[in-house]
């Protein structure tokens, strides 16, 4: 299994999220290099889908846009090459339900996750119990299979943490994702709790938003997820993008915005 990292880590992870074929394909790959050059030490890549049960209204309203884009897992996968071609050589995330990959099946999806030059693989709706044979095929295909773990997943911390690849993803709290202006006391004896087992970096997600936020949870691991804000900040500055006139403006104001969450 190759690592994602380099080990030890020089700086704290920033791990931003966005949603392929929002605002349209064109503009994913110059926000996925413009995140590049605002401090991301890998991407998610959100694939767009009709009922995406762990998102909040914001990365909501981005999958219908996409959709309504023809935006799909194949299209999106796609696009991996072209944002390469373009300079990026961080590790991209591929974000995406367990549906999208169903109707591929599997050995097609992985042949195109190999094609595609894809690092890792995150499926928020398949719980880690269910998830050895996607593992199995991860680790043949030399993909890191990133795992989920939640304050509420009480007993099962130690076993999802040690069996973590790449990095491990910790929930901030309950619900789905999105902007959020405070967190509970307790994130900081689960954060302390999941490093203690895990042998990969540990990062914190939903809900992340702001420098002092970042800064927060910097001092307890090793880094963040931000998605909601970035994805919101994106469906500002779309008019601007999507114009010709205004599209190298309005991605130097995305990157200004995208590096006050880099360590």
């Amino acid at each position: 299994m190759k690592t994602l990292f380099k080990q030890p880590l020089q700086n704290k992870l920033f791990i931003p999220f966005i949603t392929a074929g929002d605002p349209d394909s064109e503009t994913t790959i110059s926000l996925a290099v413009a995140l590049q050059d605002a401090g991301a030490s890998a991407i998610e890549l959100g694939i767009p889908y009709s009922d995406p049960v762990a998102d909040g209204p914001v990365i909501q309203k981005a999958s219908s846009r996409a959709l309504k884009n023809g935006m799909n897992i194949v299209k999106a996968m796609k696009l991996v090459p072209e944002m390469r071609k373009k300079g990026l050589n961080i590790p991209i995330i591929l974000f995406t339900y367990y549906n999208p990959v169903l109707q591929l099946e599997e050995e097609s999806f992985f042949a195109l996750l190999r094609e595609n030059t894809i690092d890792g693989l995150l499926i928020p709706d398949i719980p880690f119990e269910e998830s050895a044979e996607l593992r199995a095929k991860c680790k043949e295909h030399s993909i890191s299979f990133i795992s989920l773990v939640a304050p509420t997943s009480s007993s099962r911390i130690k076993m999802i943490a040690e069996n973590a690849e790449g990095f491990i993803y910790c929930v901030s709290s309950l619900g789905v994702t999105g902007v959020r202006n405070t967190f509970d006391s307790s994130i900081t004896d689960f954060l302390e709790e999941v490093k203690r087992y895990s042998n990969v970096p540990v990062v914190v997600g939903f809900g992340v938003s702001t420098k002092e936020q970042v800064e927060q949870f910097g001092s307890i691991c090793d880094g963040v997820v931000v998605g909601s804000a970035l994805v919101r900040e994106i469906e500002r500055l779309q008019p601007s993008l999507l114009n010709e006139s205004y599209q190298e403006e309005a991605l130097s104001e995305f990157t200004s915005f995208a590096r006050t969450f880099s360590a």
